[in-house]
């Protein structure tokens, strides 16, 4: 069975015309700022806007009662180098710019690959997973649905090629991230994305992961 594809629901909420500086919140319908939360509905895959009671509220264990689950805060840096070699030589997936997560509802690993006309999706078995748990300890504590492993790397993968060589990043990067971050990249890169070669997509591409790696500085695992 597929996995259900929130990656078309998630780039909709970041590709929504301007709205008033208050907005609401998608479970009791206070006012919320621009900046705000999240949560999973995991029964439909939403990610929801809420507000800061509510994300408290379900970050406590169970306090969704299995359908709600507040998206973390947390940025860390992992292994990169050993990563971003077990996804794409014992995975076999192009590692260019990748991210997963675990569904816990289907007990599959979710693979989506960022580009200028969104995000395709893949699943791998959760066994499959567990080469790359090996490779980087760390990802045992990413959290189902919640947290994604983010890898962007040298790998002439999907969006590299239509990337500049110049641009391409000089190292292989992997992080811990909330998953909210990762479908913020998703639409961005697809908004700025200009003609047929990017155009200022690329420098949003790096303003992303300059301001991402200010944030995770000091905690590589």
């Amino acid at each position: 069975m597929n996995t259900p594809d929130i990656a078309p629901i998630v780039q909709r909420a970041f590709e929504r015309p301007p709205v008033p500086a208050e907005e609401s919140c998608g479970l009791c319908g206070v006012g919320i700022s621009v900046k705000h939360g999240h949560v999973v509905n995991l029964v439909d895959r939403q990610i929801l806007c809420v507000c800061r009671g509510c994300h408290l509220l379900f970050m406590s264990e169970g306090a969704g009662g299995g359908r709600f689950v507040a998206v973390p805060e947390r940025c860390r840096a992992v292994r990169a180098e050993a990563v971003a070699s077990v996804i794409s030589e014992v995975l076999q997936v192009p590692a260019g710019l990748v991210f997963f997560f675990i569904n816990s509802q289907q007990r599959q690993v979710v693979a989506l690959y960022p580009s200028p006309s969104g995000a395709t999706q893949s699943q791998l078995p959760l066994e499959r997973w567990d080469a790359v748990v090996q490779a980087a300890p760390a990802l045992g504590t990413l959290a189902p649905d919640v947290e994604a492993l983010l890898v962007r790397s040298r790998y002439d993968g999907p969006l590299q090629s239509w990337q500049p060589r110049e641009s391409r990043p000089s190292a292989d990067h992997a992080y811990i991230v909330p998953i909210d971050r990762c479908y913020e990249l998703v639409g961005r890169l697809r908004q700025s994305w200009q003609g047929f070669t990017g155009g200022s997509a690329w420098r949003d591409l790096e303003t992303f992961f300059e301001d991402l790696d200010r944030q995770v500085r000091g905690g590589v695992a």
